[in-house]
């Protein structure tokens, strides 16, 4: 499909919010914003942390693009908001994101389905932590429930470390989950409407691919072709695949996965509205099948357009 920019109308570019990855989302929405207006798209940018996201309705927008990261933004919130006021969006509805941003209840999702991910416990404050460790083993990594980006993650190498790593987990998020260490490598698959990208493998000299990795580092490699055998590539995007749908995902987005030493892929999580930055994955991948920026950013937004004959969102 190929759609003529004025076909889009007014289109908001939503980024910035209140969440603890505004700054990365200004960066990503900055980029979508600039590849749209070079497009010739009516775009503009709109920060629901500094107006009502009603205003969107007074300002007479047409649809939006989603480059709201984290809480607010890949929760289902503000795609709740759109859907009450009728404005087409981008990516996934509220359940999608709402399951995908919650990493707990997607794990529960994935174990009761058959689907490959880390044994995990619950973490609190009258949690024992030796029976954590007895369960999943050391090292293990100690994560919020409800952020991305890496932020408040910690591996835990020792006994000592486990409370310490859950402290700081819970200043994030009150729901915080303890999930067994896979010792491989790290994969990401984008997803672009039902097309699964080329996979990228990522190399860092960190302890695992952290903040500082993801956006501050340059020391962070990323392999695409990933070095996997054809069929095992093929059979890890059907799995991210299958991960993506058994949380009802849509659009676009990413799954990120460890392979182990035993060539046995693990679900990690789901990313509903990932990054748009020169560090960005989805963007890296986008690039492997000869698609550029604009042309990524201009098939995402082609999503949000509904077709007289069909009815429903493209």
């Amino acid at each position: 499909m190929s759609i003529a920019a004025a076909q889009f109308g007014k289109v908001a570019v939503l980024m910035g919010g209140d969440a603890a990855e505004r700054e990365i989302s200004l960066q990503s929405g900055g980029a979508v914003l600039q590849s749209l207006l070079d497009a010739g798209v009516d775009a503009s940018a709109f920060d629901p942390s500094e107006q009502s996201v009603c205003a969107l309705l007074e300002q007479k927008y047409d649809r939006a693009f989603v480059v709201l990261h984290g809480r607010g933004g890949e929760d289902g919130r503000i795609q709740g908001a759109l859907e009450s006021m009728g404005i087409p969006y981008t990516g996934s509805g509220v359940k999608g994101c709402a399951l995908s941003m919650d990493k707990l209840a997607c794990k529960r999702l994935w174990s009761g389905m058959g689907l490959p991910t880390p044994g995990f416990r619950v973490l609190n404050e009258t949690t024992n932590w030796q029976e954590v460790i007895n369960h999943l083993g050391l090292p293990l990594m100690v994560k919020p429930a409800h952020e991305g980006s890496s932020l408040g993650m910690t591996r835990v190498a020792d006994a000592e470390m486990l409370a310490v790593a859950w402290e700081k987990a819970a200043a994030y998020d009150p729901a915080v989950i303890a999930e067994q260490w896979i010792e491989g490598s790290e994969y990401t698959a984008a997803i672009l409407g039902d097309r699964v990208l080329p996979l990228i493998r990522l190399e860092t000299p960190r302890e695992f691919y952290d903040y500082a990795a993801k956006y501050e580092q340059d020391d962070t490699s990323y392999i695409c072709p990933c070095g996997l055998p054809d069929t095992v590539e093929t059979q890890c995007a059907q799995l991210a695949h299958a991960a993506f749908e058994a949380v009802d995902a849509k659009g676009w987005g990413r799954v990120d996965f460890m392979m182990d030493k035993q060539n046995k892929p693990w679900l990690i999580e789901v990313n509903t509205v990932p990054g748009m930055t020169g560090h960005s994955l989805v963007p890296m991948a986008a690039k492997a099948i000869d698609m550029d920026f604009q042309a990524l950013v201009l098939s995402i937004l082609e999503q949000t357009v509904v077709t007289a004959s069909s009815g429903v969102k493209q």
